[in-house]
């Protein structure tokens, strides 16, 4: 199985390209204002003309970005963080008229043509096989581990789950995880399973409701601010296990964004929401797969930030996965009409998927 496609870059002799113009720029008129007739990236290989020929890859492209010319190169960069004189890619087409051509089908098999118009079961549903998206995943993931940048982003049903979150747990320890993306609450329910074996109150492992159970993630709040931060509690109260012991204790990245229903928050979410954005868009910039599970708005928000390619040192370009691992086809879809189309879904139990992974990695 090949791990990474290669990667079929456009044939810039095609006449509409050979004769495509030179792009115009624009400069921007004030700080985080971009001129009339800006370019807005998508999340596939963009070119840019320069003239004579001479046809730039940007290196970072990702929806919904401006593309700057800086000293001979390309920057694809937030509008809100354009600086007043910073000349501007401008153009609203994609296939060269404006000197901008997107390049869609640079990771396809030359020939996906279907043998037949009709066919069933042409879409993933919760009624797909997953075993081959399995083994592939498998693979990417041993092939990253040492070779790439692996992000995961949680919603807080890996946590209330005890082998699920032993499996996550083990999965940072073996190095499968170099950046967590997550919300107050995943932290906030797996120190309440690490402290009362709880989630939400409810015991991890044999799902019995305890008595007072539902003060428990507030009372692991209130214990988190009261001692300053995760790490001095951990230590504190001696904790054993759980993921934000992994990732502390193997220096794994752990970027926490703050939502409007959260409880606390523990003191290290980012409660600033273009703070936020940019500590999640420096670990998505570096992503090789990233991994979304049972968490809707935070995957489409880190979907949103995640180009489907990367540039590596040796100028080559390979695809960045995304997996979105939900028991719900609408998630999928969702995540996809926002416009992460390269995403591949795999419709199952969060807390089964992570089992089921750590079970083929481990050893």
């Amino acid at each position: 199985m090949a791990i990474l496609p290669r990667y079929i870059p456009p044939d810039f002799t095609r006449a509409e390209l050979a004769t495509a113009p030179a792009v115009t720029l624009g400069q921007a008129p004030r700080d985080g204002v971009l001129p009339q007739n800006f370019h807005a990236t998508s999340n596939h290989p963009e070119y840019i003309h320069l003239g004579n020929g001479r046809w730039l890859l940007a290196p970072e492209s990702r929806m919904d970005a401006a593309l700057l010319l800086v000293d001979g190169s390309l920057q694809a960069v937030e509008p809100r963080l354009v600086k007043q004189g910073d000349y501007v890619v401008l153009g609203r087409t994609e296939d060269g008229e404006e000197g901008i051509y997107v390049h869609t089908a640079g990771f396809q098999p030359a020939d996906e043509t279907p043998h037949d118009k009709f066919s069933f079961r042409s879409r993933g549903t919760r009624e797909t096989p997953f075993s081959r998206s399995y083994d592939e995943l498998y693979e990417i993931l041993r092939h990253d581990r040492d070779r790439g940048y692996i992000v995961w982003v949680l919603g807080p049903a890996v946590a209330f789950d005890r082998d699920s979150r032993n499996a996550m747990t083990g999965l940072i320890e073996a190095g499968f995880c170099h950046a967590l993306l997550a919300g107050n609450a995943l932290a906030t329910h797996d120190l309440e399973a690490a402290i009362f074996r709880t989630g939400l109150g409810q015991d991890i492992y044999t799902q019995a409701h305890l008595p007072g159970g539902h003060y428990h993630h507030l009372d692991v709040i209130n214990e988190v601010r009261l001692r300053g931060s995760m790490a001095q509690t951990i230590a504190d109260l001696a904790l054993q296990d759980g993921i934000i012991r992994a990732c502390l204790n193997h220096q794994v990245p752990l970027v926490l964004t703050g939502s409007i229903r959260d409880d606390g928050p523990l003191p290290e979410v980012i409660t600033d929401s273009c703070k936020a954005q940019d500590a999640m868009r420096f670990h998505a910039r570096r992503a090789t797969t990233v991994i979304a599970m049972a968490t809707q708005l935070h995957a489409i928000a880190a979907g949103n930030m995640v180009p489907n390619y990367r540039i590596l040192a040796d100028g080559t370009v390979r695809p960045v996965f995304f997996y979105i691992v939900d028991m719900s086809e609408f998630g999928a879809d969702k995540l996809a009409n926002r416009g992460t189309g390269q995403s591949r879904a795999i419709l199952t139990n969060v807390q089964d998927f992570i089992v089921n992974l750590w079970h083929n990695l481990k050893g």
